[in-house]
C-alpha cells in the first residue's frame, strides 16, 4: 500500500516534467515508469559541456537486486551506419549510490527513484549530435532498464556563481 501511495504522489509531483525517450535498439531492458532529463522535455536534449547531464528515472524493480551498474553508449551516425562508442561514467556508474528514495539491495516490486548523472567533457565537440543509450544492469548483468534518446552537445552555460562579481573600491584619499 505504501508503495502505491508513494508512486501516486511521485507521479503527481513530476507529471509536468517528463522527457520523451525510446526503448533501446541495441540492448534489452524495459523503459522506466518515468524519465525526466533536467532542462529537456522534447529531444534532442541540449547537453552543455562542463556540467552534468542529469536524468531522473522512476522504475519498478522486477526482482531483488543487491547492486546495479549504469552503462552508457553513444551512437555516432555515419550514413546508414551507427558506430557504438561506450562512455565510462566513472563513479556515476554505481547506480545504488544515486538512488534517492531507497538503497540497495532493492526489493522485488519496489518503486525506485534514481538520478543518473553524466559529465559532459570539454572534448565532446560543440554541435555533435548523437543518440545515447543508458542502461542499468543488475549484479548478474541482467537488464533492469534501458532508455534511448538523441542529444546535441552545446557550449558551456555560465552559471551565476561563475560570473564575475567584482567590487569597486573608491579611494577618497584617506
Amino acid at each position: 500500500m505504501y508503495a502505491i501511495v508513494s508512486l501516486c504522489a511521485l507521479v503527481t509531483i513530476v507529471a509536468g516534467q517528463t522527457t520523451s525517450v525510446s526503448r533501446c535498439k541495441n540492448y534489452p531492458g524495459e523503459l522506466p515508469l518515468h524519465t525526466y532529463v533536467e532542462g529537456c522535455n522534447t529531444p534532442p536534449c541540449q547537453l552543455p559541456q562542463l556540467q552534468d547531464a542529469v536524468i531522473n528515472l522512476v522504475f519498478k524493480s522486477s526482482r531483488v537486486m543487491p547492486s546495479m551498474t549504469t552503462l552508457a553508449t553513444a551512437y555516432l551516425g555515419f550514413g546508414i551506419f551507427e558506430v557504438p562508442v561506450p562512455y565510462d561514467l566513472g563513479t556515476n556508474a554505481i547506480t545504488c549510490n544515486f538512488l534517492t528514495n531507497t538503497y540497495c539491495p532493492v526489493l522485488q516490486d519496489e518503486v525506485v527513484t534514481y538520478t543518473l548523472k553524466m559529465y559532459i567533457e570539454s572534448f565532446f565537440p560543440v554541435g555533435t549530435a548523437v543518440t545515447i543509450e543508458f542502461r542499468v544492469v543488475d549484479h548478474n548483468e541482467e537488464p533492469v532498464l534501458c532508455i534511448r534518446m538523441p542529444v546535441t552537445i552545446v557550449s558551456p552555460v555560465e552559471t551565476p556563481d561563475q560570473k564575475s562579481n567584482a567590487t569597486l573600491f573608491i579611494n577618497d584619499g584617506q
